[in-house]
Order: C-alpha cells, then sequence, then structure tokens
C-alpha cells in the first residue's frame, strides 16, 4: 500500500513533482494498524501540499512486494482519492487507465499485474462506485480539454465519405469471438449518423441560426449559456491582470462546430425563402403608393438585381476569404471595416424592430377599435408601452433556439395573411372590372420613399453567407439564390401592385387594415399577425444585441457572476427602450420610417460594402475595377439622396 503525491500543474521541476509515502513489503503484510498509519501520513501530507498537489492511498490487492527503491507513480484509481488542494477541495489523479477499481503502479523494472474491479465478488453490480471519481473528474475538467477528440480511423472516415456504411472491420477481426457482434454495432452507429446527418435543415431561419451559429460571420451562443470552470469565472479581472486568460477564446457550441455542411438544393431552397420573406411584405402596398404603380413596379425588379449582384459580389469574398461577413472585412480592409460591417447590421436590426413594434401598435389599434366600435381603451404610444413589457423578458433570453416557437408563428401567419390578400385583390379587381381611378404611374413627390422600402424589403445578406455554408454542394448556390431571388421578387411585385391597384390612394401603411373590418376572418388575421411579429421582434433583436455586447463586455461572462450577468440584462432593457422610444416618435409615420432605415442603414450594407471589398480584394481586371467603384458610387448616391429627401419630405 502507498501514498503518492502527483503534480498536476506540468510547470513544476521535476525535482519538486513527486513526493511519495511507501513502505516496505513487509508492512504490507503488517495488517490493518499499518495500512491505517500510512492512510494517515498520505492525508497529513495532502493537507499541506501547495494548489496543483494530490496525495493518494492505494492499495494493490495483492502481495507482491514492491522495494523501496522503486518509486511509486500516481494510481488511475477512480475510486478513492485522498488528495486536497490548498482550498480543501479534493483532486483527482491525472493518470488514466482503463481499469476501475484497480491499481497500477509503473516501476523502473517494469509494470505490475493489476486486478480489475470486475473479478471482485459481484463486481459487475457495483461497478458503477468505482466511476463515481471518473464521472466527477470528467465533469469538472477545464472546458479547454473538450477541445481535443481521438481521430476516427481513416479507412472507416473514407467510407462515410463515399456514403459506405459497411462493416468497417476485416474479415479477421469479424471472425474473431464477438467481432460480428462488434461489427453489427458499428454498422448500426455508422447507419445512425448517416441518417441523422440528411435531416431537414430546420423548420424556421431561427432554429438556423441556432444550428450553424452564425449571422453575418458573428457567433449566436451567447457566452452565458457556455459550460465554463469555477476556475475561469472566480476573478475575471485577477486573470486580466495576471495574464493567465486561456489561450483558445470562446467558442462556438460543440452542436454547432460539429454540424456538418449536407444541406440538399431543396432545404436550401426553403430555407432561403423563409429567410428573405418576412413582415416587409405588408409595407409594400403604401410603398407603390408612394411611388406609382409602374415606378414601384420596375424599381422593385431593378433593386432585386442589384442586389443579386452584391450577393454575387459577396460569394465571390467568400471562396477566396473564408468566414462570415464582418470576418471578410477584417481580411480585406482591417479591423476598422469589420466594426464598420457589424455597425451597419446592428443599427439595420434596430430599424426593424423599432419598425415591427409601430407595425403591431397600429395595427392592434386598428383591430381594437374594429371590436370596440371605435372606443378603444388604449392609445398607440400605450399599446407599444404594452409590447415593452412582453419584449424586455424576451430580450432577456440567451439561447436564440427557444424563440423558435414564436418565428415559426409568424411564418405562418405571413403565409395565411399573403394568401388572403391575393384571393381578395384578385376577387375585387374582377367584380370592379380594372383598377382603382386613384392609381398613379408615377409619383413625384414620394418616390424615393419607394426605393428605400424596396431596399428595405430585399434586404437579407446576413444570412446569405451561413446558408451557402450549410450547402453540400456550395457552388450550386448561386443559382439556387437566383431562382429565389426571382421567385421573391414576383412575390413581392405582384402583392404591391395588386394592393395598390385595389384600394388607389386609400392604400393604409398596414395593408390589413384596408380590408373590410366587419370581417371576423380579417379580425383574426389582424389580431394573430400583430402577435407574431411580438413575438418574433426578440429574434430580430438578437443578433443586434449579441453584436453591441461583444463589443461592449467581450468575453465576459454571467454564467457564474451575478453582477456581469444583471449588468447585461440592464444593457438589454435599455435597447430594448431605447427601441421603444425610437418607436413612439415613428408611430404614424411607419412608411416614412421603413424607407429612412432602408436608406441609410440598409444601402451600404447591401451595396457599398461588397462593391468595395470586392475592388480591393478579389477585382484584378480593369472591367471589375471599375464595376465595383461604380456601384459603390451609386450606393453612396442613393443611400444620401434618399435618406436627404426623405427627412426632407417627412420630417421638415
Amino acid at each position: 500500500m502507498s501514498g503518492a503525491v502527483t503534480p498536476t500543474d506540468p510547470t513544476t521541476t521535476a525535482d519538486n513533482n513527486t513526493r511519495s509515502v511507501s513502505t516496505s513489503s513487509a508492512e504490507r503484510r503488517g495488517g490493518g494498524e499499518e495500512i491505517d498509519t500510512v492512510q494517515a501520513a498520505a492525508q497529513v501530507v495532502a493537507e499541506h501540499l501547495p494548489a496543483g498537489f494530490t496525495a493518494e492511498f492505494h492499495h494493490a490487492g495483492n502481495n507482491n512486494s514492491t522495494g523501496p527503491e522503486q518509486s511509486t507513480a500516481t494510481s488511475s484509481t477512480r475510486g478513492s482519492t485522498l488528495g486536497k488542494n490548498a482550498k480543501g477541495r479534493p483532486l483527482a489523479s491525472s493518470s488514466s487507465s482503463t481499469s476501475y477499481g484497480a491499481t497500477a503502479q509503473q516501476q523502473q523494472g517494469g509494470e505490475e499485474e493489476v486486478e480489475s474491479s470486475l473479478k471482485l465478488q459481484g463486481g459487475d453490480i457495483h461497478r458503477e462506485l468505482f466511476r463515481i471519481a471518473a464521472e466527477a473528474q470528467a465533469h469538472g475538467a477545464h472546458r479547454r480539454a473538450n477541445t481535443f477528440h481521438t481521430p476516427r480511423d481513416l479507412e472507416l472516415q473514407r467510407q462515410a465519405e463515399e456514403g459506405n456504411v459497411g462493416p468497417g472491420l476485416t474479415v479477421q477481426d469479424q471472425l474473431a469471438p464477438g467481432g460480428f457482434r462488434r461489427a453489427y454495432i458499428l454498422q448500426q452507429k455508422q447507419k445512425n449518423n448517416f441518417l441523422s446527418a440528411r435531416l431537414p435543415i430546420t423548420r424556421n431561419f431561427v432554429e438556423f441560426l441556432d444550428l450553424y451559429g452564425s449571422f453575418a460571420g458573428e457567433d449566436l451562443v451567447d457566452s452565458d449559456e457556455e459550460a465554463i470552470s469555477d476556475g475561469e469565472e472566480e476573478d475575471e479581472q485577477d486573470e486580466a491582470r495576471w495574464e493567465r486568460r486561456p489561450l483558445l477564446r470562446e467558442r462556438t457550441s460543440l452542436s454547432v462546430a460539429r454540424r456538418s455542411a449536407d444541406a440538399g438544393t431543396t432545404k436550401t431552397f426553403f430555407t432561403l425563402l423563409k429567410a428573405f420573406v418576412g413582415t416587409g411584405i405588408m409595407f409594400l402596398p403604401k410603398a407603390f403608393n408612394n411611388g406609382g404603380l409602374l415606378f414601384s413596379s420596375v424599381a422593385m425588379v431593378v433593386v432585386s438585381a442589384i442586389t443579386m449582384v452584391a450577393f454575387h459580389l459577396l460569394l465571390q469574398l467568400k471562396t477566396k476569404y473564408a468566414g462570415g461577413y464582418g470576418e471578410i472585412g477584417h481580411a480585406v480592409a482591417g479591423a476598422r471595416m469589420r466594426n464598420l460591417i457589424l455597425g451597419s447590421i446592428a443599427l439595420s436590426q434596430l430599424g426593424f424592430v423599432c419598425a415591427g413594434i409601430v407595425f403591431v401598435a397600429e395595427n392592434l389599434m386598428t383591430f381594437l377599435e374594429a371590436v370596440t366600435q371605435g372606443n378603444s381603451p388604449l392609445s398607440t404610444a400605450g399599446l407599444i408601452a404594452l409590447q415593452l413589457v412582453v419584449l424586455v423578458p424576451l430580450a432577456w433570453i440567451r439561447n436564440i433556439s427557444k424563440l423558435g416557437p414564436t418565428a415559426l408563428l409568424a411564418d405562418a401567419c405571413i403565409l395565411v395573411g399573403v394568401t388572403y390578400i391575393y384571393w381578395f385583390d384578385i376577387s375585387t379587381l374582377f367584380e370592379r372590372g380594372g383598377i382603382h381611378k386613384t392609381v398613379m404611374m408615377f409619383n413625384p413627390d414620394k418616390y424615393t420613399m419607394m426605393i428605400g422600402s424596396a431596399i428595405f424589403t430585399f434586404e437579407g445578406i446576413g444570412l446569405i453567407l451561413p446558408i451557402q455554408a450549410s450547402m453540400a454542394q456550395p457552388e450550386h448556390f448561386e443559382w439556387l439564390l437566383a431562382v429565389v431571388m426571382l421567385i421573391i421578387t414576383v412575390v413581392f411585385t405582384s402583392v404591391g401592385a395588386l394592393c395598390y391597384a385595389t384600394f388607389g390612394s386609400e392604400t393604409q401603411i398596414e395593408i390589413i387594415n384596408n380590408f373590410p373590418q366587419d370581417s371576423k376572418l380579417v379580425n383574426a388575421i389582424q389580431f394573430l399577425y400583430s402577435v407574431a411579429i411580438l413575438v418574433g421582434t426578440p429574434v430580430q433583436l438578437f443578433p443586434a444585441l449579441r453584436i453591441l455586447e461583444t463589443k461592449i463586455f467581450g468575453h465576459k461572462s454571467g454564467k457564474k457572476s451575478l453582477k456581469t450577468k444583471w449588468i447585461k440584462n440592464g444593457f438589454r432593457f435599455g435597447i430594448a427602450v431605447f427601441c421603444g422610444v425610437v418607436s413612439v416618435l415613428g408611430a404614424g409615420n411607419l412608411d416614412k420610417f421603413v424607407a429612412l432605415i432602408g436608406s441609410s442603414a440598409c444601402v451600404p450594407l447591401v451595396y457599398v460594402y461588397p462593391a468595395w471589398l470586392h475592388y480591393k480584394g478579389v477585382a484584378t481586371t480593369t472591367g471589375q475595377k471599375v464595376g465595383d467603384l461604380a456601384m459603390v458610387v451609386l450606393g453612396l448616391v442613393c443611400m444620401v439622396y434618399t435618406t436627404t429627401v426623405t427627412i426632407v419630405n417627412s420630417f421638415m
């Protein structure tokens, strides 16, 4: 029996690493008194050791002698560990073994035979007792240890890549005792992995964001949700002062990191549709009223074509530079460009949130007036305040996957709303025998607002790169994206044109309000659509919060520190209140507000940045450089002109 002192700190020098308390072979046969003496001695030594050392009492379970000249090593016994560090916490042995409940002493002359716990009486029943310490050690292991893995056999990996889920064992291996069973288990495991890798991507794009953990190159996994050990969280400031921070920064969760790019063409097609078709489609009828029927239709096609060109430039950048939108900007033009891109993303997302809040408030206001016969108990500002009561708790959610059901509800309501719009508009135009008499082909007073609204509707550049990275064959993504852009252009243009042709100058900002308010179906759609957008607002707020929090708080986590967590909660509360205040100021002018967001925030994000980065990092020919610079100039002129005209016409 021996008590071994084992260092767990690899930086300690060899002469100070091992302190042992050993007994002779005669003392091993001495009885219980000698055992208690040695165990007590090991315990005394353990209590006076500095942090990083452990003293363990080992029992070999046989009478083999160990000479005093032989050095004792750390046992892999998973059962009893008597060592404690300076803080009084038990330390597990640093060595490993596949034998539970047995000792393995590494000696200068060789290795002593070990006895497995399975050979003891009832060993198979109480074997789990010997695993308690091992499981506790694995649970408390440093999180960086989880970044290491043992690669699979190259032949098995090759078979998996080729789709061959064969047994993976040679004939000779299968002829060995139990070989056929092992081959069957291996085959079933590979078969399950093969099938699970081919499940549909997601039911909605929120689950997609959670699955691939990326929005414009930013990790959406909140640091508060990661598994962080006690040692890392006890004093972050001390770690910064003594520069004992980990070499590896916080990473994407393992479930995200281990996902493979296995999405097929069909799945990617529907994911793109769900990413582009959102609440912006309900603002288009009023945008057509601002621009005119002909001009707005042409503008939608032109904006769609230019947006597709911008997507093409961004995909070319992705081919040369790995990473997301922000990472590409950093690789081409430095950290300032990355911050500029992420700042524009955060600004646009906050604008979408404000537009959604105003839309819900005005839509619910119309619903209440229809239900109460014009005696609504709440004003628009009061409805915005009530939305904040719901928005703030949802904004505190750290895991975006928990918001998935709300986004699924929003998708369903959008589908119902668009279907009803088509049915009502087509039937009304057929009964009337033509378009509304107040329809204009071009509106010279407010056409700039139409451009901003169109850009707002097609903005989805933050999801292009993650969706492309999820494909099993990313080389097919660009033509698939072109097909999706063509479909949504037809849908958006037809919805806007049909509604404007049906209602003319009477087209309201929330197109649902134009439909018969005495219809129970319309009232139900109004209410459900408002609720769906309300609960879906945190989804749009989530990327902006993560970008801003990462910039302000860095890698500090609130997993263990209540102070940090509530500071973050207070920050999220402030952002939600800020969006509410902006929404109150923009209430009644939602169309102008949407146009302003599209002109100021979305134009540089979709048109200016991709063209400039392509010019700096990819373009080689004169034609490519001229085209890139032309798009940059066109984007800047469009941004400045439309933003200025919108502000002057709306607020001055």
